[in-house]
């Protein structure tokens, strides 16, 4: 039997999902404290004011909903899709990190814990959770994804503000 078509354990399953949380703080470190931190940078590069404040306050609200979502998941019976929906943001998350070192050919704070963690985890994710996933449940979760990528680049290119 190959291991794409074996069924994982529950237990298996909600220990895949704690891995976004744990590799999210390592990001959000990497994106604090290296190369002059995400705020500077994003200044930087786009002109764009972020405070740190804002920084923290937005990575403090991700942590908790990520957290909370895991906890809905798990009561309602969902982790499967919610690791698909996780594994496209951290996917599209690094590939857009990725992207925009290749197109500033430079280093932007966050840049590591994407190759490193978030691009294997994001492609591990999708592909693991494919045929364990209905197919259209599986593309609308890919879907809402890539759309929480582009709410958080709105938000960020808005230096934070909500209005």
């Amino acid at each position: 039997m190959s291991f794409l078509s074996e069924r994982p354990s529950q237990r298996s399953i909600l220990t895949w999902a704690w891995l976004f949380p744990v590799t999210y703080l390592i990001h959000i470190a990497e994106e604090s404290w290296v190369g002059g931190g995400y705020s500077e940078y994003l200044y930087r590069l786009r002109g764009v004011h972020l405070s740190m404040t804002r920084f923290w306050v937005g990575q403090a609200v991700g942590v908790v909903l990520l957290v909370f979502g895991i906890y809905i998941a798990r009561r309602l019976g969902f982790v499967q899709v919610l690791i698909v929906i996780l594994g496209s943001v951290v996917l599209v998350n690094a590939l857009s990190h990725i992207g925009t070192s290749v197109t500033y050919w430079m280093y932007g704070p966050g840049l590591i814990s994407s190759v490193l963690i978030w691009l294997p985890l994001g492609l591990a994710s999708l592909i693991r959770f494919f045929p364990l996933v209905k197919r259209k449940k599986y593309w609308i979760a890919v879907a809402i994804g890539i759309a929480i990528n582009v709410v958080i680049m709105i938000f960020t290119l808005r230096g934070g503000r909500l209005a």
